[in-house]
């Protein structure tokens, strides 16, 4: 290009094309429940689920 077009027109940049959006994953409330429970074999899923019954719990033990 000439020097002169340049700096008359200027040079105009197209940016990249748009990027596709991946689609997120819904977890379900049956997969949610399963973690939730302790369900998938998690050790530590199983020691918060047992933390979560206990609290859950706690007031019908009075």
């Amino acid at each position: 290009m000439d020097i002169e077009k340049i700096l008359t027109e200027r040079i105009v940049f197209k940016g990249a094309a748009p990027k596709k959006k991946k689609e997120e994953k819904v977890k379900t409330k049956a997969k949610k429940k399963g973690y939730i429970t302790g369900a998938h074999g998690s050790g530590s899923a199983k020691m918060k689920a047992e933390y979560r019954r206990r609290r859950a719990n706690r007031h019908k033990n009075g």
